[in-house]
């Protein structure tokens, strides 16, 4: 199961905020979300920018991975909103809101590793990994978390109803659904 946790309107930030703060946004933001992450039994893979991707390994139990991911997500929003945020609201520098937007996907990826040495980065490749990148970029709004198909079928049904299904374009999407070969279905939060 991976999981994209991008700050929002970052770019604008950089724009108008001395590099300084904005350094301290992002080192905040992403220590924050990285240490959730790990309370929920997850790990986090990479740092882009302003994203943290996220990953957790389902072993025999994909149904707990995607709870267990989605209940991080809820606690990434919580933690922007009620932990970072009123420390920025009171802070002298006027501080923006911070905001997140949050996919997660599910399905085969690969580890690899870059290099030949022991110290090389490992990245995780695959389909999943694309597909939650291009939901949180294209399709998910902010203080939101999206989920692909295949992580909806497989939550708890008690979860089910914080969605609703995101009418998607033909011409605006190109993801399919590799089980259906129809397009990907993908699912937010009300």
């Amino acid at each position: 199961v991976v999981m994209y946790a991008d700050l929002v309107g970052s770019t604008k930030m950089s724009m108008v905020l001395p590099v300084e703060r904005m350094a301290k946004i992002i080192k905040a933001f992403s220590h924050e979300l990285s240490s959730v992450v790990e309370s929920y039994n997850g790990f986090v893979l990479k740092y882009v920018g302003d994203a943290v991707i996220a990953f957790f390994p389902s072993g025999f139990n994909k149904y707990l991975s995607c709870d267990t991911a989605f209940q991080c997500a809820k606690s990434m929003i919580n933690v922007i909103e009620n932990g970072i945020n009123p420390i920025l609201e009171k802070d002298k520098d006027n501080y923006p809101k911070l905001a997140v937007k949050i996919a997660i996907d599910e399905g085969e990826n690969l580890v690899i590793q870059f290099g030949y040495d022991k110290s090389a980065p490992i990245d995780l490749i695959g389909y999943p990994m694309n597909v939650a990148a291009e939901i949180e970029e294209s399709l998910t709004a902010p203080n939101k978390i999206s989920v692909g198909n295949n992580v909806y079928k497989l939550l708890h049904p008690t979860i089910l109803s914080e969605f609703e299904e995101i009418q998607i374009k033909e011409t605006e999407w190109k993801y399919i659904d590799l089980e259906t070969n129809s397009l990907y279905k993908v699912y937010t939060t009300k």
